[in-house]
């Protein structure tokens, strides 16, 4: 995925009510603008972060300038989580992930489960259904190490369990770990801060969900699926 054009340094001022963040730009002037992830962005907050932002011009939008990535010892890490379900998208159409590419059809955002929507849906005459779950991943607090998730969610437990119901059902379920930064060599669920998530990967596991983690090449110019790394298994064990 690339920018339509270079994003626009910054230093962070601060990340308030979840939507919103105080930047200085660069000539000094200190802007107020969007930021596009609802999460707790654990590890990507600090006041004083060199940060990288879009500007849109369009009328209807309140901030001209939006979030994109925090640079956290030397490393980009994308934050946007409107652009993980984009990305997996591009590494299955690349042949990056498994078997995926094989699929003849790809759909964006299909109802299925409990009131639920999937991220992709594959299908395929010979090959049947496949629904793809994408997660966005931007914490690693050990080097080399992505983790997901970074707080409880609820909702996520929940899009495993639905997953594990297509499985039992004759399909295919599959989580994307879609990691927005480089500097990962493997990936672990985060059992220390969701037990209850990481159970319920245990568990969706154990009902043949399959699970993949792909990390990115993050710049101000583009963001690029680099590939699926290692998984490791939770730590339920220190839970």
């Amino acid at each position: 995925m690339i920018f339509d054009r270079p994003l626009v340094p910054a230093i962070l001022v601060q990340r308030y009510k979840r939507f919103l963040f105080d930047a200085v730009l660069g000539d000094g002037s200190p802007i107020t603008g969007f930021c596009p992830n609802t999460g707790s962005m654990r590890g990507l907050t600090t006041p004083g972060s060199h940060i990288w932002l879009s500007e849109h011009d369009s009328p209807t939008r309140k901030y001209r300038h939006m979030l994109e990535m925090v640079e956290v010892d030397g490393t980009m890490v994308g934050i946007n989580t409107g652009l993980p379900n984009r990305l997996a998208e591009e590494a299955i159409r690349a042949g990056q992930i498994g078997d995926l590419h094989l699929y003849a059809t790809l759909q964006r955002e299909q109802k299925y489960g409990r009131n639920s929507r999937i991220d992709l849906l594959l299908s395929d005459p010979d090959r049947g259904r496949a629904y793809v779950e994408v997660k966005n991943v931007h914490f690693s607090r050990t080097r080399g190490l992505g983790e997901f998730p970074d707080s409880p969610t609820v909702r996520g437990a929940k899009h495993l369990e639905e997953l594990g119901d297509m499985v039992e059902a004759g399909h295919r379920g599959i989580m994307v770990y879609l990691i927005q930064r480089d500097d990962c060599s493997t990936f672990r669920i985060c059992g220390d801060l969701d037990p209850a998530y990481a159970t319920a990967f245990e568990r969706a596991r154990r009902r043949g969900v399959e699970a993949f983690a792909v990390k990115c090449r993050v710049s101000p110019q583009q963001i690029a699926p680099g590939g699926v790394i290692a998984m490791d298994e939770p730590a339920l064990a220190d839970l």
